[in-house]
């Protein structure tokens, strides 16, 4: 077990905002959340095998488009959730874990973790960011007789005041309607849902992909002062990634924010990148280069960290263009879900379960911080 310092937050946002791949939050909101939970109390992280086997966990995130302009979202909210999941789910929920990593997200469950003393598990729904709460809930919508709970309770106060729900259903039908809520208070919302036992999480989960934002981030502070070549050449060794290409960024296609997604497509020298919320797929002239679940990462280089979508509105940033195939990172039962890439399939009417690698499997890639 670790305890989490400020330092340690420092370096999750760090990480975690290259694994955002676009989304995952907001910068600000990741620095408020670990500057504040490490200063209330330190937060303990653990690995699924140092937490008791009869343990109840429940993930623990927020809903909605990253690109909004309303969105309201304060520390209590998340507490506050996961308290009225408690007692709405009535079985002792004693771990938290994150649906995915993130500039904040990364660190979801760490004011929990302080204000409450559950477990901060060091494990994800998914080891990058995605769109849908379908590709971060542990494949827990295709399990047989599950009811999913789940509670939202946040929104921008001044437009809509403050709104709680708690939701029981099937896992998909109820991701639906959350966001749907959270286009209605403001376009954000915190939650806490799902809560399953211990098991369900070892068999699915990304594990070590906290471990992994923490020392990408330590990785990232340690390059700074040599520039942004070396910067790049970090995140590249420590996620096993390729470098596609290079240079500024241009706008393909704008952010069109809509019905709770942000969409669009960047350029890159010879490659376009469509996002949903998060970058989804890399294009090339001779066909598709990477496709969710593949980790796509876009990083400034004039500011060493990555780059989300809302801050590409003009384009013209210097960045570097890197994929992590998935499989070189933890993988989630819920990333390589075929139900949630035919969603997003749906959506953005491009191709991923044709691009699937049927060799994936989750546990296969843990991520193990070195001694």
């Amino acid at each position: 077990m670790k305890e989490l310092t400020p330092i340690d937050a420092r370096h999750a946002v760090l990480g975690g905002g290259l694994l955002a791949c676009g989304g995952g939050g907001w910068k600000h909101h990741g620095e408020l959340m670990g500057n504040l939970a490490t200063a209330l109390e330190r937060p303990v992280l653990a690995s699924v095998d140092e937490v008791p086997a009869d343990t109840w966990v429940a993930t623990v995130t927020a809903i909605g488009a990253p690109a909004a302009k309303n969105w309201e979202i304060r520390p209590a909210d998340y507490v506050h959730a996961l308290q009225e999941l408690i007692r709405a789910a009535d079985v002792p929920i004693g771990a938290v874990m994150t649906a995915q990593n993130g500039y904040s997200t990364t660190l979801n469950g760490w004011i929990q973790s302080a204000m409450l003393g559950v477990t901060v598990l060091d494990t994800a729904g998914d080891v990058r960011a995605h769109p849908t709460g379908k590709l971060g809930g542990l494949g827990l919508g295709e399990r047989p007789g599950y009811a999913s709970i789940q509670v939202v309770s946040g929104g921008n106060r001044e437009l809509h005041g403050h709104f709680v729900s708690v939701n029981r259903g099937n896992l998909n039908t109820v991701d639906d309607v959350l966001r749907d809520i959270s286009v209605r208070v403001g376009g954000f919302i915190a939650s806490a849902r799902n809560p399953v036992e211990l098991d369900w999480v070892k068999a699915n989960g990304a594990h070590g992909s906290i471990s992994l934002a923490l020392d990408l981030g330590a990785d990232i502070a340690a390059a700074r002062e040599d520039g942004p070549d070396a910067i790049v050449a970090a995140a590249q060794a420590r996620l096993q990634a390729d470098l596609i290409d290079e240079g500024p960024l241009r706008i393909e296609k704008r952010t069109r924010t809509v019905g709770g997604w942000d969409r669009g497509t960047f350029r890159i020298g010879e490659h376009t990148v469509p996002y949903l919320n998060e970058y989804m797929a890399v294009e090339h002239a001779s066909g598709r280069v990477a496709t969710y679940p593949d980790t796509i990462v876009i990083l400034d280089k004039a500011t060493g960290e990555g780059l989300a979508v809302k801050d590409a509105a003009r384009g013209g940033q210097d960045v570097a263009l890197l994929v992590s195939p998935a499989g070189r990172l933890p993988v989630s039962g819920s990333s390589i879900d075929r139900a949630g890439l035919a969603e997003c399939e749906a959506i953005m009417g491009i191709d991923f379960l044709t691009h699937l690698n049927p060799a994936l499997r989750p546990g296969t890639a843990r991520y193990t911080p070195a001694p």
